[in-house]
């Protein structure tokens, strides 16, 4: 049974906020000013994306919605940061940054769904997470189709006996896309704009690792998130060799070891492993499958993106 590797889990997304009041961007200076996804395809991935880029004081990162979140909140981070990350979380401030601005719009939507403040941050964010998600279910047709495409992992196991657990790993996956959907809608509403100039230098960072620089390279990318020793992983392994020495010219075949690249997996949305995500020559994400992945199933999404 595949576990869920990356504890992004519902509860912990809300940490210690902190308030500020500041007027909303009006609506003409929204519309003058580029949004992030429009200038930096990829580096956002929730919130951040409809945030437009402006022009600001140097020790002032974020505004909007009542929120502001100062250049301070990137040392603290820093300097909370155990040795062995700081290098991979000074190329992921952006990243921070957004999770800081996920946290700060949670705590208000919180508030106004009726949520008491008064009670332990994790309490309110599953509190938060149970009330968005109450109608989300799965049925009995998508657990089976989980269980016939990954009977391999699973060992020949009777459905009925994995049924449950495979249902829980579901249900999980599902909610927590219906939260990272409204919290994107919350974004959109709250009109937050962000440095411009402090932006540029993350981008450059933040882009600087194998699955952007394939991305940006001109040809379709299949990228694999993993790590050793976990089975349906190391089941993928021959096949993506077997790609890259098929298509060596067409395309990038890109191997990301997640215990190794916790924020960069993070950043891409891993939340179980594996998972295998097609990039077309523009970059654009096209297709995500979670799970193992048969080498036919594998060939059938090379050949969309053009690959032959």
């Amino acid at each position: 049974m595949i576990k869920n590797r990356m504890a992004w889990g519902l509860a912990t997304l809300l940490v210690s906020v902190f308030f500020y009041s500041q007027p909303l961007v009006t609506s003409a200076l929204a519309e003058s000013a580029p949004a992030v996804e429009n200038v930096y395809p990829g580096l956002a991935t929730g919130v951040l994306q409809s945030a437009t880029l402006t022009k600001m004081d140097r020790e002032t990162l974020l505004q909007g919605h009542g929120v502001e979140i100062q250049a301070s909140f990137a040392d603290k981070r820093l300097g909370q940061a155990k040795p062995e990350i700081r290098k991979e979380l000074q190329k992921s401030m952006f990243f921070l940054l957004e999770q800081e601005a996920i946290q700060e719009l949670i705590k208000r939507d919180a508030m106004t769904m009726g949520i008491s403040m008064d009670q332990p941050e994790k309490e309110i964010g599953k509190v938060y997470a149970d009330r968005l998600t109450k109608g989300v279910k799965t049925t009995e047709t998508e657990v089976r189709a989980f269980y016939d495409s990954n009977k391999e992992i699973v060992g020949g196991i009777p459905f009925v006996q994995v049924k449950e657990n495979i249902e829980k790993f579901l249900l999980y996956q599902k909610k927590q896309e219906f939260v990272d959907a409204h919290i994107k809608e919350l974004g959109k509403k709250a009109r937050i704009r962000l440095n411009r100039d402090w932006v540029k230098k993350q981008a450059q960072l933040a882009l600087d690792n194998p699955v952007d620089k394939s991305r940006n390279s001109g040809k379709p990318t299949m990228a694999e998130f993993g790590a050793s020793g976990c089975v349906p992983c190391d089941m993928m392994k021959p096949i993506l060799e077997r790609l890259r020495k098929k298509y060596p010219d067409q395309l990038n075949v890109v191997f990301v070891h997640v215990r190794e690249n916790q924020l960069l997996a993070a950043r891409f949305g891993i939340r179980s492993i594996p998972v295998q995500v097609f990039y077309d020559s523009k970059g654009k994400e096209v297709f995500r499958h979670k799970g193992f992945y048969a080498e036919e199933d594998v060939m059938k999404q090379v050949k969309k993106l053009g690959v032959n």
